[in-house]
């Protein structure tokens, strides 16, 4: 069994509540919320205590968990589970690896037989002198004490072992002392037996002995291996761009390569060193182990063992830092993809994602919805999830057939349910694949997108959605929504939807404040640019100026519409008899009704067409505009927004008229423009409304809501709440105590 986030239900098998005090049950709880988990996961853990369970309390306090600075999370039961026995596989996925996991191939930079053997030739003019000065000046600097040995003895096998040797000079001293030698080396640090060669520790003592306790700094480690010929050692220590301050030849068949990693500790030296030889080994460089002490010895150049000199090969080859060749090591088990050449490409050309909306938004990419308050938006969405579940249009386009999440974040859980089944009977659709349709509704609970993305995929991996709806997406932004690079990483976790599930993802996001005038279609959606220019398809809802000529004929068309129906059902023989032009007309069609229809039918007949003006007065109309990544630009699409679903205008009664965005300065402002001024600041009011009442429900979550937690939330002053509240007409105050007008 792994431990991963998508399995800490079964970890909690090793962990009973009976033994835990009550800050680590609540820990279990607020790791469990932090995971992603539903509260139902902890309460039937609890309940095994049956001691001190109580039925309820568990959701209680899960509804405390708000989350802080610095969470619990999962890592907390793995270590609970691990202290009661649990003994994990190790992971063989793309995971992050600790220092000392085992490496798998992903780390596998080249081999033996791939890499190409590097010459190793001894320096044409043999300069001892020179070549212990530049190892000494390239390891240490001039105040640290440098441990050598040049004296050895041999044993009963006899093999050459060195010394205690000598750490009693600094680097700087030795340096003076080279510089004066006259070229011999044996003046500075004592002749040494050429059978044997001589001894240099490459990290720095504290002048007191030679032994770990003696290491002053954790800087480098030795690498060494003679299981491959030492051309290829060479190539290998080469391929791996290992950061080696120091290559020595050792004057036998091998190699000593100095690696920087400057760790902070003994104990992060050892876990470094471990890794190191870890990834050399995986790529064919088998290191002996023996030399993972930051004490130990390795041969020093500029002297002569046996028949060979040791001298030093290269200074400063592969990455600079131990960090940049971390990094470097660490990207080579990324999930990126590999680079793809054209060429291999043109006759096999991949399939393209099949559209989820014809000629709009393909499946897998990202869509969305920007408009201003009372556009409708939600409903729209609704209409997009029940088109996607029945495989009908949405709006005019085909949508592909399959299972649709709605992610609800703005309104309460009923409301929420009640909007779709209205949608459904307001479209006359038969509710025939309602399965299909998921809802997760979030208000009140939600957290940021970069939080929530990770808990998203967790929870839907196995449902095979088509499509995920986000509504609306200010409910989780995180960061600034003016600034580029946050907001570039908040549409990031759009992308890790998308790629991880599978799906396309569409959300929604609101206008910015004032006018739209003068604005394209793209710029209109609040914050920053990145709106705009991330997803694949955006879609643009603007409102139509409608004129009273307008509704007026609108009125007159449902009159007559009204009338010929009632005529049809109760009066067929005067439906018959009349005229194309009495029934085109309001006036001459409520009069053939009032001669030809019941009373009782005549008086439900006026009740209908009162109704039937009220929604038209109430109706607005609406331009919806496209751009898109994958396909055409499309014309742009007229929609009636009649409470609660939009509607094609498909008469063409709304293609002449203006959206803001298409009016001139002088029609907005000027006594041209009066109406549209009013409407312009009639949405301003409804957009503060908005807001007001969000911002209400987003505080009001336990307890009561004051003054003051809206005036500090928004971040405006007490008063201006209070003349808000006023305008508003949903909210009172009573006492600082602010409610909604019902309550």
């Amino acid at each position: 069994m792994e431990y991963r986030n998508d399995n800490l239900d079964e970890l909690l098998d090793y962990i009973d509540p009976a033994a835990l005090d009550y800050q680590d049950w609540c820990n279990v709880g607020m790791a469990l919320k932090d995971a992603g988990y539903d509260v139902m996961v902890w309460d039937a853990w609890s309940a095994r205590d049956s001691a001190r369970y109580h039925s309820g309390e568990c959701e209680k306090k899960w509804r405390s968990f708000s989350g802080s600075e610095h969470p619990v999370t999962a890592g907390t039961i793995v270590k609970m589970a691990l202290d009661n026995g649990f003994q994990p596989k190790k992971s063989t996925g793309g995971s992050a690896l600790d220092w000392n996991d085992y490496i798998g191939e992903d780390y596998v930079v080249t081999s033996p037989n791939q890499v190409q053997a590097l010459p190793v030739r001894e320096p044409e003019q043999w300069d001892p002198v020179a070549q212990i000065t530049k190892y000494i000046e390239t390891l240490f600097d001039s105040g640290e004490n440098v441990g050598y040995v040049t004296e050895c003895w041999q044993n009963n096998d006899g093999k050459y072992l060195p010394t205690a040797g000598c750490c009693d000079r600094t680097a700087g001293k030795l340096l003076s002392e080279l510089a004066k030698c006259g070229g011999d080396i044996g003046k500075v640090f004592g002749d040494a037996n050429p059978e044997c060669g001589a001894w240099i520790r490459f990290n720095p003592l504290d002048g007191k002995g030679g032994k770990n306790e003696n290491v002053t700094d954790f800087r480098y480690a030795l690498v060494e291996s003679d299981h491959l010929p030492i051309e290829q050692q060479h190539g290998i220590l080469q391929e791996l761009q290992l950061p080696i301050a120091c290559l020595v030849h050792s004057g036998k068949k091998s190699l000593h390569a100095i690696v920087r990693v400057d760790a902070g500790s003994y104990d992060e030296y050892r876990k470094r060193v471990e890794f190191l030889y870890n990834v050399c080994d995986k790529n064919g460089l088998k290191v002996d182990r023996q030399n993972k002490n930051p004490s130990r010895l390795s041969r020093m150049p500029g002297f002569v063992r046996g028949e060979n000199k040791q001298f030093l090969l290269s200074t400063n080859i592969g990455f600079a830092t131990w960090a940049e060749w971390k990094d470097y090591v660490d990207s080579i088990t990324d999930d990126l993809p590999d680079f793809e050449n054209m060429a291999e490409l043109w006759e096999n050309m991949p399939d393209l994602a099949p559209p989820l909306i014809d000629g709009v938004l393909r499946q897998g990419h990202k869509m969305l919805i920007a408009g201003p308050s009372k556009a409708g938006k939600s409903y729209a969405l609704i209409e997009m999830c029940i088109a996607i579940a029945e495989g009908r249009k949405w709006l005019g386009w085909q949508c592909a057939k399959g299972k649709v999440l709605y992610v609800n974040l703005e309104v309460d859980k009923a409301s929420c349910i009640h909007r779709v089944h209205d949608v459904y009977r307001a479209l006359n659709i038969p509710p025939q694949h309602l399965s299909s349709i998921d809802i997760w509704n979030l208000r009140g609970v939600t957290e940021p997108m970069d939080k929530l993305a990770p808990k998203l995929i967790r929870r839907a991996r196995k449902n095979s959605y088509i499509a995920v709806i986000i509504d609306p997406i200010y409910k989780v932004i995180t960061g600034d929504e003016n600034s580029a690079d946050q907001m570039a990483h908040f549409c990031n976790q759009f992308d890790k939807v998308c790629t991880q599930l599978g799906c396309a993802v569409i959300y929604c996001h609101h206008h910015s404040k004032g006018s739209q005038g003068g604005k394209r279609s793209m710029d209109r959606a609040s914050g920053s640019g990145v709106f705009a220019r991330d997803p694949d398809a955006l879609i643009d809802m603007t409102e139509l100026d409608l004129t009273e000529d307008i509704i007026r004929q609108s009125k007159n068309r449902a009159a007559c519409s009204i009338c010929a129906g009632y005529l049809n059902r109760f009066a067929p023989n005067a439906a018959e008899e009349a005229s194309p032009d009495d029934l085109l007309s309001r006036n001459a069609a409520v009069k053939l009704c009032c001669d030809n229809l019941a009373r009782e039918q005549y008086e439900a007949l006026k009740a209908e067409l009162t109704a039937s003006d009220q929604r038209i007065q109430q109706m607005t109309a609406w331009r919806m505009e496209g751009t898109l990544r994958e396909f055409p630009k499309f014309e742009p699409k007229n929609l009636w927004f009649k409470y609660p679903v939009h509607e094609e205008d498909t008469l063409g009664v709304l293609k002449d008229l203006q959206t803001e965005s298409q009016m001139q300065s002088y029609q907005i402002g000027g006594k041209r423009g009066g109406e549209a001024q009013k409407r312009a600041a009639k949405a301003k009011a409804a957009d503060k409304n908005a807001e007001l009442l969000n911002t209400f429900d987003a505080v009001n979550v336990s307890g009561d809501v004051t003054v003051q937690d809206l005036a500090e939330y928004l971040g405006v002053e007490e008063k201006t709440i209070r003349r808000r509240i006023k305008s508003c007409g949903e909210l009172k105050v009573d006492k600082n105590i602010v409610t909604r007008q019902t309550e």
